[in-house]
């Protein structure tokens, strides 16, 4: 790849490796210059500019991201789609991750160009969490060097990046007593575990009390192996201190299998693992530490977080736990049962993937198109609005609303059959300004963004929206997303929950464009010339005359109106 400082005038077709402003307009990092780019600079008295350009060997960033990407991830791992050379890996379901780190090192060690982060080997994970990136570091990577990783990743014998979802199962807690213990601690003790296991998608099917002798517990567990539970919880009224204590002597009296007593984390070091037979089926039998009655983060968590993934818990895997084991000091660490999932955009958490919605503008009163409600006009069989709905409604954004206004039952009836809520704006003769208020005032406190989407783009198609939705990250400055074609903006925008108070004070006529004129630093305009029916983007219908002009839909000229 070439990199370096050339003359304007030679530029067109390069990439511009850093952002240049002049006369108010500002060209951004990675932007392919185009004729008219080089123009405008030349204009502004700007003489040389440093770019890149890709030579046959190199294979472009989002290229090689997605390529590299989907030989890495195992099933249960949705990918996003590239962009600026990044994927990012998500789960689909909770579960522990695997990483297959010698592979990994090697493979970051192929070229510095190509780089993949995950989280650290056996984390346990939420819906939706983010495992891993894929990022390529400059433009574009060695055609070679893609073809080693590939080549790497298809030799190993396993995915690099697995995930291991929870499995439900059914337990049985039981607790020994001595005199003087009070009932409100084993009585807590039943409410954090069920936490625990509910937390896994297991359940804690009951609880049984004995006295705090060899005799009475073999019985109770006796008893409770009639229920063929799937796992076996002990917690004892006194901490566990040789292989001979009472519990594990009872487990062996009762038939079972003493693995492993202790464990290299703190808190978690008094924990003991073992085997019993429940009918033909062998079970788990965990002698609890003491700090299992706490529902804070401890060696207990560790160990039933891959029971319930279907991983193995042998003395070797207990022991290799020490490296990262040490939990006690760590003052930041979580309840290990805390709901993420709060609803509040503030509690947003940056791991997991963007929810973005979607806002159909449906409501408007056509006064160009004569008598005629455009979101009605028939193409192809089907009224204008269907379209983009479809579009939408095929695309990743979820919740999909559409707003209506003129005609609202007969628009509701165009969009019958789809995922769609309708919203009715009554005051849609005030101006756009009120329709994006309506969509944006439903929305659900858990949506990181929305796409705003205009009902008279007939020809826009679900791979631009997942193009923006792939390219939206606030974190990393995109929180407003524009998708372009040959340069020139067009629709949908997709914006950041931190701008919807901003858009509530809209007015009249108006869409977005005062915020994103005002908010230039947050703006990514998304390249989508390589998609198909890209120009989509620039095609709306206000006058009769481009309806008519259908025919030739590609060459409908654009409104000046845009972007939204």
């Amino acid at each position: 790849m070439f990199f370096g400082e050339i003359p304007v005038e030679t530029a067109a077709g390069a990439i511009l490796a850093h952002s240049v402003s002049v006369d108010g307009a500002k060209f951004k990092k990675g932007r392919h210059l185009n004729e008219d780019d080089v123009a405008r600079l030349q204009e502004a008295g700007c003489e040389t500019v440093i770019v890149a350009r890709l030579l046959p060997d190199d294979v472009p960033e989002d290229e090689a991201a997605d390529r590299i990407a989907a030989q890495l991830a195992g099933p249960g791992i949705s990918l996003s789609k590239a962009f600026t050379g990044r994927v990012n890996f998500y789960a689909e379901t909770p579960g522990v991750i695997t990483v297959d780190t010698d592979t990994l090192h090697g493979l970051n060690r192929i070229d510095e160009a190509i780089t993949f982060g995950t989280l650290r080997n056996h984390s346990a994970v939420a819906a939706k969490q983010m495992l891993a990136t894929l990022k390529i570091i400059p433009f574009a990577a060695p055609s070679d060097s893609v073809d080693a990783w590939l080549q790497t990743a298809d030799d190993a014998d396993t995915f690099l990046l697995q995930l291991h979802p929870y499995t439900p199962l059914r337990a049985i807690l039981i607790q020994t007593d001595l005199p003087g213990m009070k009932p409100t601690v084993l009585d807590k003790t039943v409410s954090i575990t069920r936490d625990r296991l509910t937390a896994l998608s297991g359940s804690l099917d009951r609880e049984i009390r004995c006295g705090h002798t060899n005799d009475a517990l073999r019985g109770t567990i006796k008893e409770a192996l009639a229920d063929t539970p799937d796992l076996l919880l002990i917690a004892g009224a006194s901490a566990i201190t040789d292989r001979r204590d009472v519990i594990p002597a009872a487990i062996g009296a009762a038939g079972g299998t003493v693995d492993h007593f202790g464990m290299p984390v703190d808190p978690g070091n008094l924990i003991l693992t073992g085997r019993i037979m429940a009918g033909d089926t062998e079970i788990p039998a965990i002698g609890l530490p003491g700090c299992a009655r706490s529902p804070k983060l401890n060696g207990f968590d560790w160990v039933l977080q891959r029971l319930f993934a279907g991983l193995p818990i042998t003395p070797d895997v207990i022991m290799d736990m020490g490296h990262g084991g040490l939990l006690k000091e760590i003052a930041t660490r979580p309840l290990p049962r805390a709901d993420t999932d709060t609803g509040d955009a503030e509690d947003t958490d940056t791991g997991k993937a963007k929810k973005i919605a979607a806002i159909i503008l449906a409501a408007g009163k056509s006064t160009r198109m004569g008598d005629q409600n455009k979101m009605l006009a028939m193409i192809d069989g089907k009224p204008m609005v269907r379209h983009v709905a479809e579009a939408v409604c095929a695309s990743d954004a979820s919740p999909v609303y559409g707003v209506t206004g003129n005609e609202a039952d007969r628009v509701r009836t165009a969009l019958a059959s789809l995922p769609v809520k309708t919203v009715e704006n009554p005051e849609f003769g005030l101006g756009l300004s009120t329709s994006v208020r309506a969509g944006i005032a439903v929305l659900p406190k858990s949506v990181d963004g929305a796409l705003i989407c205009l009902g008279d783009m007939p020809f826009l198609t679900a791979d631009v929206l997942n193009k923006l939705i792939a390219a939206f990250d606030p974190e990393e400055g995109r929180a407003i997303c524009i998708p372009t074609v040959d340069g020139k903006r067009g629709n949908p925008v997709l914006i950041a929950r931190r701008f919807f108070p901003e858009i509530a004070t809209l007015e009249g006529d108006q869409g977005a464009r005062r915020l994103i004129a005002s908010n230039d630093e947050s703006v990514c305009e998304v390249a989508v010339d390589a998609l198909p029916a890209a120009t989509g983007i620039l095609t709306d219908i206000d006058t009769p005359e481009t309806l008519n002009a259908l025919t030739g839909a590609e060459g409908v000229e654009a409104s000046e109106d845009r972007p939204l």
